[in-house]
């Protein structure tokens, strides 16, 4: 069900070329998108609903979900699913309220002082998928973040199922969270017609949010007319477990991600070899049970990887080389084994931190890094939804200072307007 791999057996080269991938679609699936993207700058609401006619995702009567339907949502969810829900946005909103910057003030020299300042953006969007499955809570995680920012104008896109409805549960937690405008849309063309705006459907200053190798490819295009978080591929686990972990536990670890699609790599890294035998059994064991065991059976099939580490430290250094979205420690220390992992989107720590928690209710952001993009890209966060600035401001004791600076390296690079719009100042002050 799984590859075996031994780490010692790898040359440098292969060693490489099993953690090197890629979050970006293949140039084909960005071409067409492109075009799609394209399609929509210049036709607006007409290419809108015939792309969405073609490709699905919209819904007859046009795409904007009317504030009554959202009520009606939140009114008709049943009880336990709306506590869930308000569960949900509650811990996230915890979460993300702690990280809202302050401004940072520090004078460099007597009479110069350099300010950065953070300021919420004024309308974003966030894709929220849809259609064959839908997740509110990827709306929680994109939504919170922006009210908590202070965002003006929440934008949800998100694709009808093929019947043209709209999940009830997520329309209801786009009630809760109090979103403000939400779109029957999905795929390359939602994600222009953010960017772009057509007519009826104002664009946005940012979008952020998962989504399939269409929507990735769409961000990629329309990023220079629009900030976007990041590119996203598919959902990925890394499970770092030693002799004394469950292997039940590991196995369902495994399955957790990778049920979100066939394409979900799923690794587990182990210093003990008899563990891979026994979480095969624990695979097997579970399949059967499950919803999507075809997705998962396939996932497991052509993304499944079972790998021998001499020790923890080297199972460590492969994770962090392979950065993944998830990492889960199962090992005798957790703590401190997790306490090294530095590539990574999200870590559970021990036997009693599954990764479903964090992607419905620790409070943390389930919106992550994929592809590699961990060893340098973070979460989601409320920072996403601002923009940071520099604040400069001196006085006549300041710029006398860093006046012999400035001159001296403004005549060096040969930019002598740079030069006069110090000294400038002086002959002016001594008229």
């Amino acid at each position: 069900m799984l590859r075996h791999i031994d780490l010692a057996t790898l040359s440098p080269a292969e060693r490489s070329a099993l953690t090197t991938r890629s979050a970006v679609p293949d140039p084909s699936v960005r071409e067409a998108a492109a075009d799609i993207c394209e399609q929509i700058r210049t036709g607006g609401d007409q290419a809108l609903d015939e792309l969405s006619a073609r490709f699905g995702g919209g819904r007859p009567g046009g795409a904007r979900v009317s504030a009554g339907e959202l009520r009606s949502a939140l009114d008709s969810v049943a009880p336990d699913v709306r506590a869930a829900l308000e569960m949900a946005v509650a811990n996230v909103e915890a979460y993300h309220r702690a990280q809202l910057p302050g401004v940072l003030t520090v004078e460099t020299r007597p009479g110069v002082t350099v300010e950065r300042r953070w300021s919420a953006l004024t309308r974003v969007g966030c894709y929220v998928p849809g259609g064959k499955a839908a997740y509110p809570s990827s709306l929680i995680m994109t939504a919170v973040p922006a009210r908590v920012a202070g965002v003006d104008e929440i934008v949800v896109a998100t694709p009808a199922a093929p019947d043209g409805t709209l999940d009830q549960t997520l329309l209801a937690a786009a009630a809760l969270v109090g979103v403000t405008e939400v779109y029957a849309m999905g795929g390359a063309q939602a994600v222009a017609a953010l960017a772009y705006g057509t007519g009826t459907i104002p664009r946005v200053q940012k979008i952020v949010g998962p989504g399939n190798a269409w929507v990735t490819a769409a961000k990629l295009h329309v990023y220079g007319t629009c900030a976007i978080d990041l590119p996203a591929g598919p959902s990925e686990v890394l499970v770092i477990a030693d002799s004394t972990a469950d292997p039940h536990l590991v196995a369902i670890d495994l399955l957790c991600q990778a049920e979100h699609g066939p394409d979900s790599p799923a690794l587990l890294v182990t210093t003990d070899p008899n563990l891979l035998l026994e979480v095969e059994g624990a695979l097997a064991d579970l399949l059967p049970g499950l919803q999507r065991s075809e997705i998962l059976a396939k996932a497991l099939a052509d993304h499944g990887l079972a790998i021998v580490a001499r020790d923890l430290a080297t199972a460590v250094e492969f994770a962090n080389q392979y950065a993944p979205e998830h990492v889960t420690v199962l090992t005798d220390d957790a703590t401190t084994v997790a306490d090294q992992v530095t590539g990574a989107g999200s870590v559970y720590v021990g036997e009693w931190s599954p990764e479903s928690a964090g992607d419905y209710a620790t409070g943390a952001n389930h919106v992550l890094p994929t592809g590699g993009l961990a060893a340098a890209c973070g979460p989601l966060s409320v920072e996403d939804f601002g923009s940071w600035r520099q604040i400069q401001t001196l006085t006549q004791e300041g710029l006398t200072a860093l006046s012999p600076t400035i001159t001296t390296l403004a005549a060096a690079e040969g930019l002598t307007a740079h030069g006069l719009a110090c000294t400038m100042r002086f002959e002016r002050n001594n008229r």
